[in-house]
């Protein structure tokens, strides 16, 4: 996260400052001209005018005559070209984020104008014509300038990646005469050597570095060579190891001190790029950086080039290992005062700051009182991404000696009020943000646990904000709870929030009947997997049932007003209650259903509310049906008999929504006539939902498909839309809208090839020879050619024209379909497509649509393009190959043999993938071959096969896991001598890995992160989905008998059980932490086998689980304990010993358990030890904030009063009388104002207390600012003194 940011912010940075004006003054954080004393360099800056700060730090001047260079170049601006020249790179890398912005700018407007498109398609065309046509105009705008704009962004790309090495012109001569060699050059050419070439980054650091010393130049100037500097070290990383920093430092800290703001930065900036390790951050700091940073970011907006270098400056430190341990106390107090200062530009970016060192160094934070600054941020909502906020208190509330810095124990319940103050108070960019940071911490097991104390009174609050007379708070609140719950919006529900009738039942259960025949064929394979994220949902709809959710639900239901917003209400109640009968204990699930409160409302006649709870009801009854018919049912469910759903349809509804094909020749007459296409030639007057249901329906009749070719004009005109030299079909817009036109071409297919008379009406059509053709038109064999032809990739991208792949696709399904294939030679085109090496946008397309079930020539060229076509290419080929692997595609006519064959031909496709030279194509393969693994015949198959994983090495080690879970499978691992090996390693360290990997896994699925596909022909990749327990070696080393022998001679499990019971309430150690939770993990995954029972008998293992997930003062263990526990719950011993502990499992309806359990005694469960001293520090935090806590006085009465009152300055009541007179006191010209060591006693008091942003500007404004010269380059104070008794 803070990485991210500080890198993007880093790169291309480069430093070259806008023209400016000088001006005088004596304040130390004014930006006024200051001459250099004797013995010092100055550094004059010129008289040019004042330019704005820009965050990319561009330069807006233009070169100049040179200024004489001494003995080692011959004039500036020779030298300055060369460094022009050297700037190039950043140039280009601006210019091509200003293509990629407004690439994205273009895209957002490309997919508002098809979303437009596809609510004026369901409207009647004449009405919507105008508006139409505006809309394709602005989309055909969009499409042009996004093909433009990429080629510019691509015509970039190539210069920057052929320019030439910059500062290798004119420099060359200079490198001539010095013979100097680059010495991470590997190859030596006199040739080049003699013609001086090459370039030395240490001839050119020193030369660079020499020319900073001279006097007498343009601020500009410095700037130039300060950049030149850190573009070296860019280009040789290697450089900034062999610094010699006495002198660089040097440099460094004139550089710092100068009064040009542009300056200062510059030298921030080199010093940053100059950073290593530690100890170079150490021996910076001995440069007295600390006292030059704050006195930057203490500066006026005036200075913000400066302020922005000085904490990049201090971010860095955090990408140092214990960089934060540099860090002093003094630093982090101004941090603070800028994160308070809200009008502060850097505010944000100082509070993002304050909790990153609160991860790496929490003492720190805490010793300066630095929580209540970050708490008040993530309260108020002021903080923009509060995530990264949340994430740094949920990382201190995991283990004790972490939470002892809290001081409260209620850091992250401040979002929360927000939604329960005051409606006239809130503000709604605030309540979003508050509203972020709850769901956030509601999808972690820290955050869950600090918020369920107390008897869930946060959560609690969050209930009752749905009782508060706001829509925009009730509104938001339903959000959260939506999120938080993984609850996805089904697809009606849009039209159900504008406040349409949910009146479709009819299209749900066809959608769902469709679907239902894969579910059932897979079910098998996913029972095997244990959905993590299911198990922390469960218990999250658990929390929320005790906090009375459903009861603020009803009453917003009763009394809200904005329809928009009830129905949200009324879709999450639905939702709720549907997922809590899914996946909670009966227990659990029959209370929440009952709703006594709306039916005793709605049965009781006589009062005044009866009709508003008949009303919800009556709309939850409508929502719950709309969910079962729409929803993903269960195993059960999906094995009842398919005539059961349609029995529930009224017969007026089967009629309006389908035409079936046994409807009469007058309807189907009349339904011709209602689609428009025999009456007008016209496609964009047709009513193509009507086509598609027709074309579906009663064309599959062969005597309505002979009056449709004969007796009118329906099916010639509709085939004649598709024909490419009629420029209909492909010169469409590709947008998601138009995608209509596809389907129904795939399903005209289909319908035709089912008939013989279609078969032949589509053979003799010109359709599909106008289609060879055009794949002529690039098939370099064919003697074709087409100055424009139809799959050019221009049109591809543009047009439907790749539609044509899908109608052949669709067409392949069919061995009629392949036969006319064969008939046109399509194939031989297709062979010599794959041949093409720059056409793999063609490639993509044909090997995506079509149909592999059969075999026909379709399968050899899949079979060439996996070891043939390029790397892109194979990869894709190699994830088509999933769903045939796992399954997914079946044979016509279910034959279980012919669906066999087509598992058998993939999998041996995907073994010969194993053997690719790309890793990723093998990876690829080993992950579609786990998920076929999960059937029985195909992971005997793959046994058989013996594939060898060896070069592999890790990527090839979930495969050969699943072979454990069968016989077979085990004596062909013990042959290799691979299972003993293997559990050893698992035994002594991968399991401790496995706890990082299903963490780390849990975590992604919570944060909804999602991998979308590649390619638009290639499928979501379901066997990457986060939150699934992965593969463990002792889940599946009990599969089976042989496994569970060997796991007892070893002793493994006995070994696991002791370390729970011995260091499971560990709260300190980490490593034992760690090694804990691998056992758990171990023991989880060896109970959830019903091999695994004697296990689970022969120890008390599931009590000192229990222990654990009850007792443990580690959040992330009590969480680990409740996944075990979920998995000990699958198996049927595991439900016993749960039960009898006081444990309620999950079943289904087959009377499996789900992997989901929950004590009886939730607030038991989620109780912890209090942590802070409710509002007293902890003594940790008073040891910190104690420690070299200091009078400070001084021998002189003035300085020693000046000292009284800049302590008083952090007492709010005193502030304003005390810096009155400390005014008066400075206007004395005391002698004070200018001793350095007064200065050191006045920094160490404003780093012991807090002070605000002014305070800290008006104290640092006093003093002279010769002071710091004499601090940090060490100046004569003797001179000083002698001057000051003179001027008295």
């Amino acid at each position: 996260m803070s990485g991210h940011t500080r890198n993007k912010s880093s790169e291309g940075d480069a430093l070259f400052p806008p023209p400016r004006f000088g001006t005088d003054g004596r304040s130390m954080s004014s930006t006024g001209n200051l001459s250099a004393r004797s013995g010092g360099t100055s550094f004059v800056p010129s008289a040019a005018p004042r330019g704005s700060f820009s965050s990319d730090l561009k330069s807006t001047i233009t070169p100049r005559p040179g200024t004489s260079r001494g003995d080692y170049f011959g004039n500036y601006s020779s030298y300055r070209n060369d460094s022009a020249l050297a700037d190039d790179t950043s140039l280009s890398q601006q210019r091509q984020a200003e293509f990629r912005e407004k690439i994205n700018k273009e895209m957002k407007i490309k997919t508002g104008s098809e979303n437009l498109l596809e609510a004026l398609s369901f409207k009647p065309a004449k009405q919507t014509k105008d508006q139409r046509l505006r809309i394709e105009s602005e989309l055909d705008s969009s499409n042009r300038k996004i093909a433009q704009l990429k080629h510019d962004l691509n015509i970039e790309v190539k210069r920057t990646q052929q320019a030439p090495v910059p500062a290798a012109g004119n420099l060359s001569q200079l490198l001539k005469t010095t013979h100097a060699t680059s010495p991470s050059q590997q190859e030596f050419d006199p040739e080049e050597d003699s013609e001086g070439d090459t370039e030395s980054p240490t001839y050119i650091f020193t030369e660079t570095l020499e020319s900073l010393e001279e006097e007498g130049h343009p601020f500009d100037y410095y700037v130039q060579h300060a950049n030149n500097l850190t573009e070296l070290f860019k280009r040789h990383p290697t450089l900034k190891y062999d610094l010699v920093w006495s002198r660089f430092g040097d440099r460094a800290q004139k550089m710092l001190l100068s009064d040009s703001r542009e300056i200062a930065a510059a030298g921030f900036r080199m010093m940053r790029y100059a950073i290593t390790d530690r100890k170079s951050l150490s021996i910076m700091r001995s440069f007295n950086t600390d006292y030059l940073v704050i006195l930057a970011l203490v500066k006026d907006a005036k200075a913000s080039v400066e302020r922005e270098q000085a904490l990049k400056f201090v971010r860095a430190f955090l990408d140092v290992k214990d960089g934060a341990e540099e860090l002093s106390k003094a630093l982090v107090r101004v941090l603070i005062a800028i994160a308070e200062h809200n009008e502060d530009r850097l505010s944000s970016i100082s509070t993002l700051t304050l909790s990153e060192i609160l991860i790496r160094k929490p003492s720190l934070v805490a010793s300066v009182n630095g929580m209540g600054a970050l708490t008040e941020a993530l309260a108020e909502g002021s903080y923009l991404p509060s995530g990264s906020l949340a994430t740094a208190f949920l990382f201190l509330l995991d283990t004790p000696s972490r939470r002892q810095y809290l001081r409260s124990g209620h850091e992250l319940e401040g979002p929360f009020a927000a939604f329960t103050q005051d409606v006239s108070l809130m503000n709604e960019e605030c309540l979003k943000t508050n509203a972020r940071v709850i769901s956030s911490c509601l999808k972690t097991w820290p955050g869950v646990l600090a918020l369920s104390q107390n008897g869930f009174m946060a959560i609690r609050s969050l209930a009752s904000s749905l009782y508060v007379d706001s829509s925009k708070v009730r509104d938001l609140v339903l959000e959260i709870f939506l999120d938080v719950l993984r609850i996805k919006p089904p697809s009606w529900s849009a039209s159900f929030l504008a406040g349409r009738r949910l009146t479709t039942y009819g299209r749900v259960v066809n959608l769902g009947s469709e679907t239902s025949e894969s579910k059932i064929q897979n079910d098998e394979g996913e029972s095997n997997q244990h959905d993590l994220v299911n198990h922390f949902v469960g218990v999250l709809l658990a929390i929320f049932l005790k906090s009375g959710l459903v009861d603020a639900l009803i009453y917003a239901l009763r009394q809200e007003l904005d329809q928009g917003v009830r129905r949200k209400a009324t879709l999450l109640t639905g939702e709720a209650l549907d997922l809590a009968n899914k996946i909670l204990p009966s227990t659990w699930a029959s209370e929440v259903q009952v709703l006594p409160s709306l039916f005793s409302a709605a049965a009781f006649l006589d009062s005044k509310n009866r009709f508003t709870a008949t009303n919800i009801i009556y709309q939850l009854d409508s929502v719950n049906r709309t969910l079962f018919r729409s929803g993903q049912k269960s195993r059960a469910q999906l094995l009842e008999d398919s005539t059961s759903a349609a029995s529930l349809r009224r017969p007026s509804d089967l009629q309006r929504d389908t035409l079936t094909s046994q409807i009469d020749e007058v309807v189907f007459r009349t339904v011709m006539l209602d689609s428009q296409v025999v009456n007008t030639p016209n496609w964009s007057k047709w009513r193509w939902d009507m086509i598609q249901k027709i074309v579906e329906g009663p064309l599959l009749n062969p005597k309505r498909l002979e009056e449709a070719m004969k007796a009118n004009k329906f099916l010639k005109r509709l085939i004649g839309f598709y024909r490419p030299f009629k420029y209909r079909f492909c010169d469409i817009r590709n947008t998601k809208p138009n995608q209509r036109y596809v389907r129904v071409g795939c399903s005209l297919m289909k319908t035709l090839l089912q008939t013989s008379e279609g078969t032949r009406y589509l053979a003799e059509n010109k359709l599909l020879r106008q289609i060879a053709e055009c794949l002529a038109q690039v098939d370099r064999l064919s003697g074709l050619t087409s100055a424009t032809p139809h799959f050019s990739p221009q049109r591809l991208n543009d047009t439907l024209t790749g539609g044509y792949f899908a109608l052949l696709g669709a067409m392949s399904t069919h061995q009629r379909g392949l036969t006319i294939i064969e008939r046109w030679k399509m194939a031989n085109m297709f062979y010599h497509i794959i041949e093409l090496s720059d056409r793999d946008d063609l490639i993509f397309c044909l090997l995506g649509n079509v149909d592999y079930t059969m075999d026909s020539h379709l399968r050899v060229i899949l079979s060439k393009a996996l070891t043939t076509c390029s790397k892109d290419v194979r990869v894709f080929s190699t994830r088509l190959l999933r769903k045939y692997a796992t399954g997914k595609a079946s044979s016509s006519g279910d034959n279980h043999t012919a669906n066999r064959r087509i598992v058998e031909w993939s999998i041996d496709l995907l073994i010969t993938q194993l053997y690719d030279p790309e890793v990723e194509v093998c990876e690829v393969a080993i992950k579609i071959l786990e998920e076929a693994c999960n059937d029985l015949e195909s992971l005997e198959l793959i046994v058989q096969r013996r594939p060898i994983l060896d070069h592999l090495g890790e990527i090839g080690a979930p495969l050969l896991l699943r072979f454990l879970s069968t016989s077979v499978g085990y004596h062909y691992l013990s042959e290799l001598d691979y299972i003993s090996q293997e559990m050893d390693d698992w035994f002594l360290g991968r399991n401790d890995t496995y706890v990082t990997l299903v963490e780390a896994s849990i975590a992604r699925a919570l944060a909804g992160v999602q991998e979308m596909p590649r390619h638009m022909f290639e499928e979501s990749q379901d066997d990457e989905r986060h939150g699934i327990a992965p593969p463990h070696f002792y889940r599946e080393l009990t599969r089976t008998s042989e496994g569970c022998k060997l796991l007892a001679d070893k002793g493994h499990f006995d070994e696991f059980v002791s370390m729970i019971r011995s260091w499971g309430m560990e709260d300190a150690d980490t490593e034992m932490i760690l090694k804990v939770k691998g056992s758990l993990w171990a023991v989880g995954n060896i109970g959830s086998m019903e091999l695994g029972a004697p296990f689970l008998e022969s120890s008390d293992v599931v009590e000192q689980i229990i222990r654990v997930a009850e007792g443990s003062e580690i959040m992330s263990m009590r969480g680990t304990a409740f996944f075990v526990l979920g998995l000990i719950s699958r198996s049927v011993h595991g439900q016993e010993l749960l039960a009898e502990h006081g444990w309620d499992v999950a079943f289904d309806e087959m009377g499996q358990g789900q992997g989901i359990c929950l004590p009886n005694d939730l607030f038991k469960a989620f109780k912890m030890k209090q942590w802070g001293a409710q509002g007293v520090p902890s003594s940790a935090v008073i040891a910190e904030t104690r420690r070299d806590r200091t009078q400070f006085t001084d021998d002189d009465p003035v300085n020693a009063r000046i000292l009284s009152l800049v302590s008083d300055l952090g007492n709010t009541v005193l502030a304003k009388t005390r810096a009155a007179e400390l005014h008066g006191i400075k206007a004395k010209r005391v002698p004070g104002f200018r001793q350095p060591q007064l200065f050191h006693k006045v920094m160490s008091i404003l780093e012991q207390q807090h002070v605000r942003l002014p305070v800290l500007r008006f104290v640092i404004d006093l003093f002279d600012k010769q002071v710091m010269r004499e601090i940090v380059l060490d100046e004569d104070e003797d001179q000083d003194l002698d001057a000051t008794i003179q001027q008295e």
